[in-house]
């Protein structure tokens, strides 16, 4: 743990004594250089690492990757707005992005659950100063406010509970609490037990009715903070619930089924939410929400393959989502709109990038053979086998999200061109290359799925 901590670590120094006109080529390096060596690692180990402060398995390794990967993209996605501000400001904010990393990062591979808390808290404080220093809105502020009264609500019961667990067993190590669930004493209300300690967990997902900061925080969020949020912060939501599952007692569905209903009607909602959005981004975080509805249904069955549908869509998601915050922000930084009636007609003008959406675009509608569709399709059987009946209404959710990806297409790429557009600058090899780098692990997947499942 230390030598990768280190690693991350050593871009603090870089980015603070580098010259300007190299500190964004050193930080991007520095940062694809320690995501292959903590790639090549994490596979040497081979997703099987265990010691009192660090840990990696099949639930954590993967969203490390994640993670781990991400980094240098948000570095390539934030260069065009971010070079125009003065100097120290530009540090602030690789810094600031840096450190979010690392604590989305600590989160993941902490093997105790108190410390898993603590960073899953600390990740709020350089999200909230991205978003509020950096946002391009005026309601940035509220955007901020949102997002710090939601989690930190959400998070005292669950600190709550890790304190009286702590207290009861004296420990919190996974290794030793995978069986105290067995003498654990029943609580009268399992369900309502379930919904409040994972208060926190589904606040971050989002569930549905608790999902209202999601969008503005996107919305107001530059593009580095847009792609930690998607990609990896919303994953600390559902890796929670899967890691702190066992600590439970086996409580059935009928227990917790208000909250599969929450999530079903959350999928449909959402869907048809994104059908009536006029904001780029609004659009792709109503989307990311349905996705995130899909992974609570799946983790409240509790069966091995909805658990892996729930892992699988969490990496597809983080990839897919990310890449489409990406377009949506190289429109933005051409048009200075993210109203999607303005941005129409672009396909006859850049027909590379009309290729790029059209590619992001089916994957994240979960087309066959690709991962996105490996994970729906492992949810849809798991809700099949629990109840006939959900399954058939979340099948609803595919003609909707058909829908909403040709309404994205159209209203993007095709159509005529806007009077007031007059000049449109090329897309560069880097915008290029940073969709190709969100691209290619999800065809890396397809081809080999062990990999990392």
């Amino acid at each position: 743990m230390l030598i990768i901590m280190s690693a991350w670590i050593s871009v603090f120094p870089t980015i603070l004594l580098a010259p300007p006109k190299h500190m964004w080529t050193l930080a991007t390096g520095q940062g694809f250089l320690i995501t292959l060596f903590s790639l090549s690692w994490m596979f040497l180990a081979d997703f099987n690492f265990a010691n009192s402060l660090f840990l990696i398995d099949k639930i954590s390794g993967p969203l490390t990757i994640l993670t781990c990967w991400l980094f240098p993209l948000t570095m390539l996605a934030s260069q065009s707005k971010m070079r125009l501000e003065p100097i120290n400001r530009q540090r602030t904010y690789i810094l600031n992005i840096t450190f979010l990393q690392l604590m989305t990062l600590l989160a993941f591979t902490t093997p105790d659950l108190m410390l898993f808390f603590i960073f899953f808290e600390a990740s709020l404080v350089p999200t909230m100063i991205v978003i509020t220093r950096w946002g391009a809105q005026e309601r940035r502020l509220e955007a901020g406010m949102y997002l710090a009264f939601y989690t930190m609500l959400g998070a005292v019961p669950l600190m709550i509970w890790i304190t009286k667990f702590y207290s009861v067993h004296g420990s919190l190590l996974p290794t030793l609490t995978h069986t105290l669930h067995i003498t654990q004493a029943s609580t009268n209300y399992p369900g309502l037990f379930w919904a409040t300690y994972n208060a926190a967990f589904l606040i971050k997902l989002p569930i549905y009715c608790l999902h209202l900061w999601l969008p503005k925080a996107h919305v107001e969020a530059p593009i580095a903070g847009s792609m930690v949020l998607a990609g990896t912060l919303l994953k600390l939501g559902g890796y929670g619930i899967l890691r702190t599952s066992p600590l439970l007692q086996e409580n059935s569905l009928s227990q917790t089924l208000p909250i599969m209903l929450i999530a079903i009607l959350g999928i449909l909602a959402t869907a048809l939410l994104c059908l009536r959005q006029t904001d780029l981004k609004s659009l792709i975080a109503m989307s990311s929400v349905s996705h995130m509805n899909l992974v609570v249904a799946a983790v409240l069955i509790s069966s091995p393959w909805s658990y892996s549908g729930a892992m699988v869509m969490m990496i597809a998601h983080g990839l897919t989502s990310s890449a489409l915050f990406c377009l949506a922000n190289t429109s933005y930084e051409r048009t200075n709109s993210r109203t999607m009636i303005l941005l129409r007609g672009t396909l006859m003008i850049f027909p590379l990038a009309g290729a790029w959406w059209l590619v992001i675009v089916l994957l994240n509608m979960g087309l066959p053979p690709s991962i996105n569709f490996t994970g729906e399709m492992l949810i849809m059987i798991s809700l099949y086998s629990w109840s006939p009946l959900a399954f058939l209404i979340v099948a609803l959710n595919l003609i909707f999200t058909t829908a909403y990806t040709l309404y994205v297409l159209w209203t993007t790429q095709r159509g005529p061109l806007p009077n007031h557009i007059k000049t449109l600058f090329p897309y560069q090899i880097r915008e290029h290359l940073l969709l190709l780098l969100h691209i290619l692990p999800g065809l890396l997947l397809i081809l080999n799925p062990e990999l990392i499942f």
